[in-house]
């Protein structure tokens, strides 16, 4: 047990709904603080770091601000749009893309194994705009661990991360915490806790419980009584939704000989990819492999699908075809269309958004499709916050709130890039359970990007798995 000061002890903390009785994290204590979507971790992570003071209660410490370390994806959205600020000034060059990833880090420290551990090398000269979210994730985590962070608070931090990464992150937090730092996991999956982590606190409506179990296994077995489980609610479709039986052509999308660079790096080479109607698929790969650029080609985000042979709900790509009646038939959720998604709106705007694929809603919706948009909601457990500002959620409830709003049409394909990434388990398990009654319907064809195994569902008969291009 060390006898020096904690490094931050919170004592009878309130901040807007949030209740702290008493929190010390002490050196080389590996933390993990579960609670589900929407519970309060995101007040928690704001109180470690000084974002904000409690309206009653002590926040004490002993560190200073450089030695603290937020790793968060509310971090990474602001790093972005930061960058896309500083691209629309004359502050940089107009050649410039914004901030190089080797300028986040210590120029002492670019020759660290740790870049090398975490498959970061090649990805030194890139923009920071062009990583894909495991790679900007994995970007923070270095910061941190290179700039020898003596706390490191870690808001679902394996979450978008492949495989291969999360085993070399685990591996270098737990060595973080062996040297002398503490880190504080805050997770939403209970599958997510690292044999490392030792102590454990839950918070649960805002109010957090510490456990005290004499045995690492005590403790967790406290933590398995205290999570709730709420009951999955299945929505209606659309009266005016197409149905798969009225499609005629042979594919929703084909991909031939598909080749993709940005910048001289290839991202995708001579892809071929065919999805037949209800052939539902699953994309894996590493972090950086092409995922979300395959993807891209599909919908239309990734300007190269023009120079590509892409055909989509029977229209090539380039031949005079109508965008938005592809798009109509077509629901997406996506990291990018999250951080996009910036327009100052109120959560069923949101939603309904969807029935015009519009960012912000700029038309009026009918009686079907706000009832459509409140079943969607409500759906996801979200129900008493239609007039919410979406701005207000926490990352994982504007993650439903994207998902309800890419399944509100019922589309004939539904894209969904990691859609569960910042998920809590039990929404997880709510998604994967539309997904699965989705298959039921036969209406949507599903087009499925994750990295986590215990969602490789059954119903999937088409395998892609894309390999990194270095």
């Amino acid at each position: 047990m060390s006898t020096s000061p904690p490094f931050i002890r919170l004592s009878d903390c309130h901040y807007d709904g949030l209740m702290v009785p008493d929190w010390s994290i002490s050196q080389g204590e590996g933390w993990c603080l579960f609670g589900l979507n929407g519970s309060g971790k995101q007040l928690v992570d704001r109180l470690l770091v000084g974002e904000i003071a409690p309206q009653t209660g002590r926040v004490e410490h002993i560190l200073g601000e450089q030695d603290i370390a937020l790793i968060s994806f509310e971090r990474q959205q602001a790093i972005y749009e930061e960058e896309w600020r500083l691209a629309a000034t004359d502050i940089i060059p107009e050649d410039e893309w914004g901030t190089r990833v080797a300028d986040f880090l210590p120029s002492s420290r670019l020759d660290d194994p740790l870049i090398d551990a975490l498959n970061m090398r090649h990805r030194l000269h890139a923009f920071y705009r062009e990583l894909s979210t495991g790679e900007s994730r994995k970007l923070m985590v270095l910061k941190a661990l290179l700039e020898d962070a003596r706390l490191l608070v870690c808001d679902n931090p394996f979450d978008s991360l492949d495989p291969g990464t999360v085993a070399a992150l685990n591996d270098a937090l737990c060595r973080a915490v062996a040297s002398g730092a503490s880190v504080v996991l805050l997770l939403s999956n209970r599958s997510d806790i690292p044999v490392w982590v030792d102590r454990f606190a839950h918070i649960d409506d805002g109010l957090m419980t510490i456990f005290d179990g004499e045995s690492r296994e005590a403790k967790l077995a406290q933590l398995e009584a205290s999570v709730r489980v709420d009951q999955i609610i299945q929505p209606g479709i659309p009266d005016d939704a197409i149905q798969l039986e009225s499609y005629e052509d042979p594919y929703v999308a084909e991909l031939n000989d598909c080749t993709v660079q940005y910048g001289g790096r290839q991202v995708l080479k001579e892809l071929t990819v065919k999805i037949a109607p209800l052939q539902h698929t699953l994309v894996t790969g590493e972090n950086g492999a092409g995922k979300s650029t395959l993807l891209g080609l599909i919908t239309g985000d990734c300007m190269q699908c023009f120079s590509n042979d892409v055909t989509v709900f029977g229209h090539r790509r380039g031949s005079g075809e109508s965008v938005w009646e592809i798009k109509r038939h077509l629901g997406l959720v996506s990291n990018d269309l999250h951080r996009r998604y910036t327009v100052r709106c109120d959560v069923i705007s949101v939603i309904c958004s969807g029935f015009f694929d519009s960012i912000g809603l700029y038309d009026a919706p009918t009686e079907l499709q706000v009832r459509l948009s409140k079943e969607w909601l409500e759906a996801v457990g979200m129900g008493g916050k239609a007039e919410l500002a979406f701005q207000s959620l926490s990352y994982g409830e504007q993650r439903l709130v994207l998902i309800a709003r890419a399944m509100v049409k019922s589309p004939l394909l539904l894209v969904l890039d990691e859609p569960t990434q910042g998920l809590d388990e039990i929404n997880r398990d709510r998604i994967l359970g539309f997904m699965s009654a989705l298959e039921a319907r036969r209406h949507s064809t599903l087009l499925f990007v994750s990295h986590r195994q215990d969602e490789f569902l059954p119903l999937f008969e088409q395998h892609i798995h894309l390999k990194l291009e270095l």
